[in-house]
């Protein structure tokens, strides 16, 4: 399948909801991810990303307006020894403690389900980058568990596991565009390009993200020999 360019990719759909990307730059010198959410609800849009130690956490912006926490305030971002986990919800505690406790990312997602968001049972989505102590070893897995037959009582659980490419990378996002109810992403994760800038990356997908909806990105590189970080956040609202 051809890579499309990440603003291509991202801009192709209104409302793609939630979505990660990983891979690896085209240098092949660093691991990449990015993360973002968007919102068409007040609830929804009332968000932005914070970043502590590592770790990425979706925080009200004004915490007046707060309706409902239960399924918009979670942890996107964890570090777990040198594995990275991104999600869109809690699912990123659930595959933390499954790994703490000698257990896999599969099992871990073996235990969780859409989100009880009736009518459109949003998927989840989630992504994890292994990180070796060698450049090498450096591999990612991403998943989605949608609803089957759109009535909330199975749940069909996708695997992907990846052997980095340099200069490719994988997007998966929850909705494939608005409908009602919001139809869930088809088919595997779709090929994107990565380059080598991570900013330029960061502007690229948040240009090409649709104005009236995106609320947050974030994006982080690491280097695969000594591990060094960079990141780039960004919030449609700044306090």
């Amino acid at each position: 399948m051809r890579r499309k360019s990440l603003g291509r990719a991202v801009g192709a759909s209104k409302y793609p909801g939630r979505g990660i990307i990983v891979g690896k730059t085209a240098d092949g010198t660093r691991a990449f991810f990015a993360y973002f959410i968007m919102g068409r609800s007040a609830n929804s849009r009332n968000r932005i990303f914070t970043e502590s130690g590592g770790e990425v956490k979706t925080e009200p912006f004004d915490a007046s307006k707060v309706e409902d926490p239960s399924l918009i305030l979670y942890s996107p971002v964890k570090t777990a020894g040198r594995d990275i986990i991104v999600a869109n919800g809690d699912q990123t505690d659930t595959i933390a403690q499954s790994l703490a406790a000698g257990h896999c990312f599969r099992h871990a997602l073996m235990r969780c389900t859409f989100e009880p968001d009736a009518p459109n049972y949003t998927p989840r989505i989630s992504a994890i980058l292994h990180l070796g102590k060698r450049a090498a070893d450096y591999s990612y897995e991403m998943s989605i568990l949608k609803c089957a037959g759109g009535r909330g009582k199975k749940c069909n659980r996708y695997f992907y596991c990846y052997e980095p490419a340099s200069g490719t990378g994988h997007y998966l996002h929850t909705y494939q565009g608005e409908g009602r109810p919001l139809p869930s992403f088809a088919g595997e994760p779709e090929p994107v390009k990565i380059a080598n800038g991570l900013r330029a990356m960061a502007e690229e997908i948040w240009e090409n993200l649709n104005g009236d909806n995106k609320i947050s990105l974030y994006c982080r590189a690491v280097n695969l020999k000594t591990g060094e970080a960079e990141s780039v956040l960004f919030n449609k609202y700044t306090k």
